[in-house]
């Protein structure tokens, strides 16, 4: 009996939002025992603790320091490199004053090590970027040096809140693995590497594979990633313009130190005006050595802006793994509709295309009808275990897109709230320091009517 093939647009229609099966499931009574200080022996499969069991015990996280240091590298080469105090302290009472539970060092990489778990099992999910490795969008009297202590410090304050943003985060919070890296020094790289997640990463050449050639791609995906692309291009730009802004006024607030030098050469010839003018040079003074506080200041919002330029890239990645499982149950129901006509072709004897099968019958002879009756078996049995991988797929999909739009609306809410509060204190900044700098001027006044 010929069957229809599947419908896949009507398949891939979104359900209403359910919770997400993830291999995650498990591990009810070990967090309670770790909280008691107890070791936990579960195994690296169960990788996720009981919302309630999480937020029972209250976590507060902290990177609280760098310290530059020197060891040997996987190829036994010496390296400098630095690593970072994560704390965390846990408060039993709301009332009650925190207490520290348990501190450990943790280098860039093992940050990386994490980030990239969380991407391969949580697909679905906008994983919070790291901050930048190295320097960018920099200004000139900043070091794009990766040691240098002021960028340290700035990284520093980027992986807490990278922690902050996971621990924040109603799936991700409640990860095995990422509450081992807060807890446990010694052998955690090997658990996390026993999950097997590496084997489970897609290939880029894979996902560049499918990008170029699904035939039905969601339009809401597609759209954010258009709009991912537009986010990095604006950020970018926003970024370069601060960076030349930074230059430039830097050079006019220490151009004022030369109305403080020679306001105070010409007090030193004159008598009468000599004190005004004295008073008005060191008022320039301090104006000009101002702009090194400004501008540190300011480097604090534009690394909030990275963090969007960066968390656009993790949208990409998005739509990507969305593209790669379209890319899979579209050539599964390919698939699946070949066979299908193979069957259909064989039970009745008519060949609608050419293939390599009918010229080899017309070359060869005709099957036996038991030959046949054989291979229509094998074909009716390969089309049930196609139509259930097609179910299977099409289950997963559906509950994929469910989820990550479930979480794509969180990060833009998020984001929203977050760029609008970056925004409007970058402009109270902005304000303050053009009002610093009228109140330099009026104080240069009073020095110069007293003259």
């Amino acid at each position: 009996m010929e069957q229809a093939a599947p419908d896949l647009e009507r398949l891939l229609q979104p359900a209403p939002l359910e919770p997400l099966g993830h291999p995650d499931a498990g591990l009810e009574a070990a967090v309670g025992e770790e909280a008691e200080g107890a070791q936990d022996e579960e195994g690296p499969g169960d990788r996720t603790m009981t919302e309630n069991n999480f937020w029972l015990k209250k976590i507060e996280i902290s990177v609280s320091e760098a310290e530059k240091r020197t060891g040997r590298n996987a190829m036994n080469m010496q390296e400098t490199y630095t690593a970072y105090l994560v704390e965390t302290r846990s408060v039993e009472h709301i009332d009650g004053p925190s207490v520290l539970t348990d501190s450990l060092w943790r280098r860039y990489s093992e940050f990386e090590l994490l980030r990239n778990y969380l991407l391969v099992y949580y697909p679905h999910i906008v994983v919070p970027p790291l901050p930048e490795k190295r320097a960018e969008f920099v200004w000139h009297k900043l070091s794009a040096d990766n040691m240098d202590p002021d960028f340290v410090e700035r990284r520093r304050i980027g992986l807490e809140n990278f922690l902050l943003r996971v621990a924040s985060h109603p799936i991700l919070c409640r990860d095995k693995i990422f509450y081992l890296f807060l807890t446990q020094e010694g052998n955690w790289k090997e658990i996390v590497n026993e999950t097997g997640f590496q084997l489970k990463a897609d290939s880029r050449l894979k996902a560049l594979n499918a990008t170029f050639r699904v035939k039905n791609p969601d339009k809401r995906f597609t759209e954010l990633k258009h709009y991912s692309d537009e986010l990095q291009s604006v950020i970018s730009h926003l970024l370069r313009v601060r960076a030349r802004v930074a230059d430039r006024l830097y050079g006019v607030y220490k151009v004022h130190g030369n109305y403080g030098r020679v306001f105070s050469e010409w007090s030193a010839i004159e008598k009468e005006m000599g004190d005004g003018l004295q008073s008005a040079g060191h008022h320039m003074d301090v104006y000009a050595s101002s702009i090194d506080d400004i501008l540190e200041d300011e480097e604090h919002y534009a690394d909030q802006l990275k963090e969007y330029l960066f968390y656009a890239e993790a949208l990409r990645a998005v739509c990507r793994k969305h593209e790669l499982m379209q890319y899979d149950l579209e050539m599964a129901a390919q698939d699946l509709a070949s066979k299908k006509q193979q069957c259909e072709e064989l039970a009745t004897g008519t060949v609608r295309t050419f293939s390599l099968k009918g010229m080899t019958t017309k070359l060869f002879g005709q099957e036996t009808p038991e030959q046949r009756e054989a291979r229509i078996k094998v074909l009716e049995e390969q089309i049930s275990e196609g139509e259930q991988q097609l179910k299977s797929k099409n289950l997963e999909g559906r509950e994929f897109v469910k989820n990550a739009w479930a979480d794509i609306e969180r990060f833009k809410e998020q984001k929203n709230r977050d760029l609008k509060e970056a925004l409007i204190s970058y402009a109270v900044m902005q304000i303050s320091m053009c009002k610093k700098g009228i109140q330099v001027w009026t104080n240069a006044k009073e020095c110069f009517s007293k003259m």
